[in-house]
């Protein structure tokens, strides 16, 4: 079993001269939970290598059992550290993909064309895949077979704009990703600010927030015929 997990490579929150990149939480529990399950895990990004990693995700109130481990892991960090470039990437090779968030992929991996074939070819494979709390964001940009919006009818969650309110930063992202899958036809479930809701609709799994990267990982390996879901 091998899994791809594609992470951001943008660093600038916008104009605010502030820092952000990828969310720690929704890449290492996940992480885990796959290679704890004898998965192969690749990391990826679109200019490969080191890709940044948000600065508040890592600040005490928001580590966590498996940030602490993964900082700890000398291959986990080394991986990390050597992400493969997305444009070299063939779905073929991998059973499924996994998008961590962080705003990060709000202004790179929406626009970005490797991250929307490579969702397109997984699914039109019969592969499932997973994105969690920005990175739904992406699939804004991905099209179904007839061109349509992938998210047009599915039920699909993601960082609402609710949370997006709570940390202030509904004048600095590009988009809200709430907003724009709702006026695309997507039936957008949530729950309470913060608590841990993953929706899957056929092939695609979505989580609406960090603490949701445990369960939507659990859900993914599910899909895969390769662990309870509970």
């Amino acid at each position: 079993m091998k899994i791809l997990m594609v992470l951001t490579s943008h660093d600038q929150l916008g104009n605010t001269g502030k820092k952000t990149g990828f969310w720690l939480e929704e890449l290492a529990a996940p992480y885990f939970v796959f290679r704890d399950a004898g998965a192969e895990v690749v990391l990826a990004s679109p200019k490969g290598g080191q890709p940044p990693l948000d600065p508040k995700s890592n600040e005490p109130a928001f580590q966590t059992d498996d940030t602490r481990r993964f900082e700890r892991d000398p291959s986990a960090t080394a991986a990390l550290a050597n992400t493969l470039k997305l444009s070299d990437i063939d779905q073929a090779d991998y059973d499924t993909v996994f998008f961590p968030g962080g705003h990060g992929p709000l202004w790179d991996l929406t626009n970005d064309r490797n991250a929307h074939t490579l969702i397109e070819e997984t699914l039109a494979a019969g592969k499932p895949l997973a994105l969690v709390c920005h990175a739904p964001g992406i699939l804004t940009k991905v099209k179904a077979p007839d061109g349509g919006p992938i998210a047009k009818g599915r039920t699909v969650t993601g960082f609402t704009n609710s949370e997006e309110a709570a940390v202030q930063l509904v004048e600095v992202v590009p988009y809200l990703l709430e907003d724009v899958l709702r006026e695309q036809g997507a039936k957008f479930s949530t729950t309470e600010d913060w608590a841990v809701h993953v929706v899957q609709d056929d092939q695609l799994i979505t989580g609406q927030n960090p603490a949701s990267s445990k369960q939507a990982a659990r859900l993914l390996l599910h899909a895969l015929g390769k662990q309870d879901a509970a």
